[in-house]
């Protein structure tokens, strides 16, 4: 069995604060300290489900959080910014099941940290009229290869996010968010425990897993922070705007819709750099 793991930062237990998630922050070791201990457990989780191969993409700003050597497993390690396919770099049908870690609510939700890919850019994102975070704009790849969803972890609001494109999916709650900077959290062991339990269980059965079913064709509506952002998007091809600050692209191609949505997220982001 070969398993994927697009691993984020902002929804891992301890972790409350852009401080312990951005290179420079007073606590981003212990940060990354946190993401290496949930990650190895779900990798350590996996292979007791007889996972032979396991392929982690660090998901999560710079994309480099992590120090390869201390995987579990011999992981393959996928690092680097300006991917692609971006937190989903490197799926493809080959995988037989994928897990998203760490991962956080969409923007303009009470999660902690909640926001979706670039909070400066971003304000909103609805995918077949349902509001979306990552999660759901990723299992449109997912989706694409025919890969399940088996788990995702993070705070409570992030499993029933994800729970209408990704059918089955398992969700791990290793905190309770109070405020936009403020959790309740699990202690690490615990959350790092339930981590492992949940994808053993979930990668025992992967033959009775289902990949996203997101109905096609899809329009994605994506809410920017200014109206020049909102312009600059519609110089892709297909993409349309709504009123002053929505744009709205429709797709029957999973792959190409979310390869739109990422290409927009670059445009807006060398927009909100270059100010």
């Amino acid at each position: 069995m070969k398993v994927y793991v697009s691993v984020d930062m902002e929804g891992v237990a301890g972790i409350a604060d852009w401080e312990q998630c951005l290179p420079g922050g007073d606590d981003y070791a212990l940060g990354r300290e946190l993401v290496l201990g949930e990650l190895n457990a779900a990798i350590d989780g996996a292979l007791s489900a007889g996972a032979a191969e396991i392929h982690v993409n660090d998901s999560h700003s710079l994309m480099r959080n992590l120090p390869p050597g201390a995987l579990h497993g011999r992981a393959r390690y996928l690092s680097g910014r300006f991917k692609p396919r971006y937190m989903m770099q490197g799926l493809d049908e080959t995988f037989e099941a994928c897990v998203f870690l760490g991962y956080h609510a969409a923007i303009a939700t009470p999660g902690v940290l909640s926001h979706t890919y670039n909070p400066r850019a971003i304000t909103g994102a609805r995918l077949g009229g349902i509001t979306t975070g990552e999660a759901g704009l990723n299992a449109l790849v997912a989706q694409h290869y025919g890969v399940p969803v088996a788990v995702i972890t993070g705070d409570q609001y992030v499993g029933p996010e994800a729970a209408p494109f990704c059918p089955g999916i398992v969700h791990v709650p290793v905190k309770e968010s109070v405020s936009r900077y403020a959790a309740l959290h699990l202690h690490p062991d615990d959350a790092r425990d339930a981590i492992g339990d949940a994808v053993y269980d979930a990668l025992s059965n992967v033959d009775t897993l289902r990949p996203p079913g997101i109905a096609l064709p899809a329009t994605l509506e994506v809410d920017l922070a200014s109206p020049d952002m909102a312009e600059q998007a519609t110089w892709l091809r297909g993409v349309s705007r709504v009123d002053s600050r929505t744009v709205t692209v429709t797709d029957d191609d999973p792959l190409r819709l979310f390869g739109t949505f990422i290409t927009l997220v670059y445009l807006t982001r060398s927009l909100v750099e270059s100010r």
